[in-house]
Order: structure tokens, then sequence, then C-alpha cells
């Protein structure tokens, strides 16, 4: 192979920051390692995205416990990849909460995905013998839209529509303007579109903008602080997920293989979005997936770890 495979290569460790963007929001960001956002209610405290192992989500409590005392009652999983999921069980929540299609995605595909990441991301699971035997299952569903109020502080966990998975999960606080994305929005991070829906992401981009969040929270990247920000992550997630698609449908439409497809979308993309973090992790993965999507496979097919190795030597090689 002509690289090394996935993030194998990525040893660097990353500078964290816990960024206070109100009374009630920290944004823990690593660099474009996978982000946790904090919650801070009148009297406990919601995890959003765990960090991919206990052992790594300590540091997450660690800088917790340096702002408050609360007890962490409830964690919020955005979807259900394992490098979000698997640290879980260090916060000792009493809630752990996902929407209904996380949920059955976690039921169809949890165990292979969480063999396909660890394979991909040695650096990302540090100390991986420290997560539980099993999956990390919510403790209660939602569909569509739940509210919590914790004290006097609204928490609305929301499903906008399908992009970076089915399941996608955004936390909004509407009193603060806040908005925590998951992987929906990236900033300076190559989106994760192997799981995708390129035909739904930007209207569900769409959806979100709608909220008018004056700050947000994506998935990898640096939190974002004023309105111009948001509509810059925004506005690059869409063009990002856009111009991918409409490269791999027009290989599709002309009758090229993947091979194919794959060099001439590396290609026209590298120049504007070569410099994002995992650009050359992610750009076989998503390609794989809307070549799949634009030959009229709705649904994302299972990553498995043989399967990863498999369009990897076949793409890169």
């Amino acid at each position: 192979m002509t690289k090394a495979f996935a993030s194998q290569a990525d040893l660097e460790e990353k500078t964290v920051s816990f960024d206070r963007l109100s009374d009630h929001a920290y944004a823990y960001t690593a660099e474009g390692d996978p982000n946790t956002g904090i919650v801070i209610g009148d009297r406990e405290v919601m995890v959003i995205d765990t960090q991919a192992t206990p052992a790594m989500a300590a540091d997450v409590i660690r800088r917790i416990r340096e702002v408050t005392d609360k007890p962490i009652r409830w964690v919020v999983l955005s979807h259900y990849h394992a490098v979000r999921v698997l640290g879980a069980s260090a916060y000792g929540a009493e809630h752990i909460l996902a929407s209904e299609d996380t949920r059955d995605l976690i039921v169809e595909r949890g165990e292979q995905d969480k063999a396909s990441e660890i394979g991909r991301f040695p650096r990302l699971f540090r100390n991986v013998q420290s997560v539980p035997a099993g999956l990390t299952w919510p403790t209660m569903t939602f569909r569509g839209r739940m509210t919590l109020w914790l004290g006097s502080l609204e928490v609305q966990l929301l499903q906008l529509g399908r992009g970076h998975t089915k399941g996608d999960t955004v936390v909004w606080l509407p009193q603060d303007r806040i908005l925590f994305s998951g992987d929906l929005v990236e900033f300076d991070a190559t989106p994760y579109a192997g799981d995708a829906y390129f035909e739904d992401w930007p209207a569900t981009l769409d959806a979100l903008a709608a909220l008018g969040p004056q700050q947000l929270v994506p998935g990898r990247g640096a939190a974002l602080r004023t309105p111009e920000q948001v509509a810059q992550g925004l506005a690059g997630t869409r063009a990002f997920v856009s111009e991918l698609y409409a490269s791999v449908k027009a290989g599709v439409a002309a009758g090229a293989d993947l091979k194919s497809v794959y060099k001439a979308t590396l290609e026209r993309l590298r120049p504007s979005y070569g410099q994002w973090v995992i650009f050359d992790h992610c750009m076989p993965f998503d390609v794989t997936r809307a070549h799949d999507e634009a030959s009229g496979h709705r649904d994302p097919r299972i990553w498995t770890a043989e399967r990863d190795r498999q369009m990897w030597e076949a793409l890169e090689s």
C-alpha cells in the first residue's frame, strides 16, 4: 500500500482545550480529535459524547471537576460510532440517552463498527482494555425530539435529519443559543462519511442553521464562538459534502469504476480540503459510501475490519 492504513500512522498527541462557552456550557476539544460537550445545570451535569475509552474519559472528568462538583447524571450519544461512545462507563451516569435510530444501529452493526474503528485509530483508543466487555447501550431513547430540564436550564435533544449517520442527535441550549452538533458539523477537520446520507446532509445543515446558534461545538475542531464562525463551520461542512458527492455522482453517471472515481475526487478536493485533519484517512471511506449511494444503495453497508482493509488496498495500492 502506498500509505499507512487509515490513521495508524497518526501517533502525535494533541493539545486539549477546555473552553467555557457560558455559565452552563463547556467544550473539550483537541486539535481535530473527537470533541466532548459539557452542560452544567442547577444540580447536575450532562456530557455529550464520551471519548473512545474510559481511560480517555478520565481527562474529561478531571476538567469537569475543575469547574464543578455536581454529579454527572446524563450522557448523550450524538451517534453510534465507537470513538464517541465507548468511554461512557467512566462517568457513572444514571442515564445514557440516544435516538432510537442510534440504538437500532448499535444493534445492527455495533460489534463490527467497534472492531473496525479500533483498527483504524490506535491512538484514539488509548488503554482500550479499560472498555468494559460488550457495547455501550442507551438506557433511554427518543425519536425526533426530547426536552430535559436540568433545574431551570432547558436542554433539547433534536433529530433534525440524516447526515453523518441516520441517528444523528444534536443538543441545543435555547437560553444560551449554543448548539452541540456532533459530527454533522466539523471545523478544519474532514467529515467522515462512511455511514452518511449525502443526499440528506445539506438539508440537515440547513435545519441546524435555522436554530440560529450563536456558538457551536462541532464533532471535531475548535469550538465556534461567534455567529460568523458558526456560519463558516456550517458552510465548510456543506461545501465538502456537496463537492464530494457531486464528483462521485458524475463519475458514476459516466460509468467509471470506483478506483477511477476515487482518484478523480481526491484530485478535485485536495486543493481545498487536503490540509484538513484526517483528510487522507476519510477520503477512501467517504468516496466508497458516496459511490454506493450514487449507485442506488440508499443505506450504508456495514464496515468491518476486513472490509476496511480490502477497500483500502483496492483504492490505495
